[in-house]
């Protein structure tokens, strides 16, 4: 929990200005008791009412001023603890969008979402409670035993017998609801993935008629979740009742006791008004802290769950010392910007200025390779915890103004495959090289913009078609967009729709069809006009017709970049440059068409299952 409090440190002056105001409160409440002491014994007693009127007023003043101080400090408390919160949940963000692939699978979505909401909700209500009780709650008790002891330290014995009590009590369900607290969140986790698993499959859950099921499971993490909040609940209500217990004899005693003493001689009225106020005002601050150890003990809970996103290192970052192909050095006027790194052809250069990692940058040139060159040297890659490699011995190379066709059976790698150029994953044995440059060696942020990636599951964000497709390129202009989106074939259903371009696409893409959607995904892409472009299966929702007019356009618009696709279509790679036939994570056949008709089995095989002899004659 306290390690969270270093993103405090924005706010460090209202923290100081919480505790200050906090404290003035306090005092101003600790010494109103000594003022109605003194209206009673030398006011009220003696007769004197000018001094009831003048102890009187400066009770009013002191109320007043301990009144505006509580109010700002209010104030205060809930901007800092908001902002605290805001700044959290951008940390969080901006770590979880580090990761690779695997850090999303290992930690999981679900988990992921309620940390970011949830989580952190309960660390910012405990940081507001924690700034208005830290300083009052202690200096209030503290305080409140002093001046009750300068009342009576006889009476202070009641004192002494009461608050070891309320200590042990708040100890003791401090220590049973701390488990509990720790299992609320992961029982929320599990809530949370029932849902989303339950709104994100609802088409399949209806087409199976498996609604019911779904409501029996969610039914039961609910009731898992509830009868843990029952079991916190049971604990916690114990607290109150006890609390007021507490406070109620030890009124009755200061009463009995107190009067004894006043009847002796021993200790006068006032004074008893006073210590029994105190001694209210003790107990008050028993209370507050308890209350902190009701919340608390969830926030700490919580706050451990950030700390481990935060504490995550991603497998996947940039090196120290970056590498840009000289091509890229010489021609790309954005990223030497972006580096402010000056290079000179053939020669490595030292930058001062520092990249988002603060990595040293050296311009390489790399003869004979072009921009977009794809090579993959003896890659073998295996996923944590698998038996065996997903993809092995891989070497291929991949050249702009070709397009290089992955096909193979279902589990055969191709998808693993294509996703270690942009460095979802890093393999294990071998390289990946674009530009001539390991991919581990560049930054993410200037490979990825090489490349113009379709993934095999089409997501589209809500907002415009414009904006999904500007989602490629920031700056798109107008024209560009409809280039794309004609190349793509998606004109033809967007000139179809009321507001055009400007047409609204529902969250994940649910008001457009599965053809549609690849459509605007590889409009997307084309507006980038990258280096490489990757295609994960981004035709298979298509009509052949679409399909073809889609490829044949698109060989024109990428003729100097390196295009990679996979596709379990044979017609959809038969024209490709280069063929790679995958199976069990190995290449087992590479070249054209005719050519691995006659040289691999597995090819023919997928050919034959396709297409009627005539085809394929």
């Amino acid at each position: 929990m306290f390690k969270l409090f270093r993103f405090l440190k924005p706010y460090k002056f209202y923290v100081l200005a919480i505790f200050t105001l906090v404290f003035l409160t306090t005092i101003a409440d600790l010494y109103l008791p000594t003022l109605n002491a003194d209206i009673i014994d030398k006011g009220i007693m003696a007769g004197d009412k000018d001094f009831i009127w003048k102890t009187g007023g400066v009770m009013l003043l002191i109320t007043f001023g301990g009144m505006i101080c509580s109010i700002i400090a209010s104030f205060l408390t809930s901007q800092t603890a908001v902002g605290f919160g805001r700044i959290i949940r951008e940390k969080v963000f901006s770590k979880v969008e580090s990761f690779s692939l695997h850090e999303f699978d290992k930690i999981g979505t679900s988990t992921l979402i309620t940390r970011t909401t949830n989580d952190i909700t309960q660390v910012q209500m405990v940081t507001m409670i924690i700034l208005r009780m830290m300083i009052g709650a202690p200096l209030m008790a503290i305080g409140g035993i002093i001046l009750a002891l300068s009342k009576d330290k006889d009476l202070t014995l009641v004192l002494a017998v009461v608050l070891p009590i309320l200590a042990g009590i708040i100890a003791l369900i401090a220590l049973k609801g701390m488990p509990l607290f720790k299992l609320m969140q992961v029982k929320i986790d599990k809530v949370n993935l029932v849902l989303r698993e339950t709104l994100t499959g609802i088409r399949v859950i209806r087409a199976f008629n498996q609604s019911d099921k779904e409501a029996v499971r969610f039914e039961a993490a609910n009731e898992d979740l509830t009868d843990n909040s029952i079991k916190v609940n049971r604990i916690m209500a114990f607290l109150m009742p006890v609390l007021m217990l507490m406070m109620n004899l030890t009124t009755i005693a200061i009463i009995w006791f107190g009067g004894i003493r006043i009847d002796n001689g021993s200790m006068d009225l006032g004074a008893l008004v006073a210590f029994m106020q105190y001694a209210m005002q003790i107990l008050f601050s028993v209370v507050m802290v308890s209350m902190m150890f009701v919340m608390v003990p969830r926030a700490a809970a919580s706050a451990v769950r950030i700390n481990e996103v935060l504490d995550t290192v991603p497998e996947i970052t940039d090196p120290v010392h970056v590498k840009k192909a000289g091509s890229d050095a010489e021609t790309d006027s954005d990223a030497e910007a972006d580096s402010d790194v000056e290079t000179d052809s053939d020669v490595e250069t030292d930058s001062d200025a520092q990249t988002d990692s603060d990595a040293e940058v050296e311009s390489v040139t790399v003869e004979g390779i072009l921009r977009g060159f794809v090579e993959f040297k003896d890659v073998s890659f295996s996923y944590p915890g698998a038996e065996q490699p997903a993809i092995l011995g891989i070497s291929f190379n991949a050249k702009p103004g070709e397009v290089t066709a992955i096909i193979g059976g279902t589990g055969s790698g191709k998808s693993t495959l294509i996703n270690l150029i942009p460095r979802f994953y890093d393999v294990n044995n071998g390289s990946v090289l674009v530009d001539g440059v390991d991919v581990r060696e560049m930054t993410q942020q200037e490979l990825r913009a090489k490349i113009g990636f379709v993934p095999q599951k089409t997501v589209l964000f809500s907002g415009t078609i414009s904006d999904n497709i500007r989602y490629g390129k920031d700056n798109a202009s107008d024209e560009e967009i409809q280039r794309a989106a004609e190349t793509a074939q998606a004109t033809e259903f967007i000139n179809t729709m009321e507001d055009g371009y400007d047409s609204t696409i529902e969250q994940g893409g649910t008001n457009v069809s599965g053809g549609q959607k690849q459509r605007l995904s590889i409009a997307r892409a084309l507006v980038r006009k990258p280096e490489i472009y990757i295609f994960d299966d981004s035709f298979s929702a298509l009509d052949f017709k679409t399909d073809a007019k889609l490829r044949a356009t698109l060989r024109k618009e990428t003729i100097d970049s390196t295009v990679i696709i996979i596709s379990q279509r044979v017609s959809t790679v038969m024209d490709a440059d280069r063929i790679i036939v995958l199976n069990d994570g190995l290449i087992v056949g590479m070249g054209k068409h005719k050519e691995l008709m006659n040289t691999c089995e597995i090819y023919h095989e997928i050919v034959a299952s396709q297409l009627s002899e005539e085809e394929i004659a």
